[in-house]
């Protein structure tokens, strides 16, 4: 019988993706990019729970999941209250009996030139998109080192390392999102969390398609993807999933970009 050669491993299998019966919370999950990425979770089997600011707006959501087969589950969230954070975690925590993924999606994004940027304007923008966040990982954080295991992905955007006109305030506030990534990686990798972005560039959805319906507009987008297309929801959902399951598991403080190489110019 031939030996097995010094230093060598079992035959490699398939990459685990996952994700069956995992707790997911999603943020900002009544429409859009949230909403998509929560029924990608509940498609690949995660146990859903979406928040929103109103939890009479995630009521389509978790009725077309259930009617898929899917499980969610449905809490009412405002990240722009800290303190409602803490509680509402707790409690997902208690009654699901775990916290295994979040991901980070609540966000705004509606551009202003840098000379009409209102103190609000900029303070809104930063307490969903980066302070919001911020307090979300935490507080799934506390309750994941418990466990010693957990996901974070957290949804930047191509536009956290190329700058974009009338995006001051909403760049800045990816950027902040990329250097929180690093920072809760190092701080928690070693305890089991992993902690990553995915970067998506323009994706088609319900709030964006005035824009990208646009000729003009979609044209210039086009130009700047050599991929040759919009991108999906279901491109991003598919890196999301991959970040929240093992096959990932060596992963951790990185940036995903899906951004159909608009970036690599």
């Amino acid at each position: 019988m031939k030996q097995q050669q010094s230093g060598t491993t079992a035959p490699i299998g398939a990459p685990d993706y996952s994700i069956d019966g995992r707790i997911a919370i999603v943020t900002g999950a009544s429409r859009g990019i949230g909403r998509g990425l929560a029924e990608a979770l509940a498609a690949a089997g995660a146990v859903v729970v979406a928040t929103a600011r109103r939890l009479d707006d995630l009521r389509p959501l978790l009725d077309d999941i259930e009617a898929a087969g899917g499980r969610a589950a449905g809490y009412e969230l405002d990240v722009r209250d800290v303190g409602a954070i803490g509680r509402t975690f707790g409690r997902i925590a208690e009654e699901h009996g775990a916290i295994d993924i979040l991901v980070n999606n609540a966000g705004v994004g509606d551009g202003m030139a840098a000379e009409d940027i209102t103190e609000a304007y900029w303070d809104e923008m930063m307490d969903v998109n980066l302070k919001g966040l911020f307090f979300c990982s935490q507080a799934a954080g506390r309750i994941m080192l418990k466990q010693g295991r957990g996901r974070i992905v957290n949804v930047s955007s191509q536009v956290s390392i190329v700058g974009i006109p009338d995006g001051a305030a909403y760049c800045a506030s990816k950027g902040g999102v990329n250097q929180l990534t690093k920072v809760l990686a190092l701080e928690w990798g070693a305890r089991g969390i992993g902690v990553n972005a995915v970067g998506p560039t323009f994706i088609y959805t319900p709030g964006t398609a005035d824009r990208l319906d646009e000729p003009e507009f979609r044209r210039s987008v086009l130009e700047r993807i050599p991929a040759g297309r919009i991108g999906t929801i279901q491109d991003v959902a598919g890196a999301v999933i991959y970040l929240a399951s093992p096959a990932s598991d060596l992963v951790n403080g990185t940036l995903l970009l899906v951004d159909g190489g608009w970036t690599a110019r």
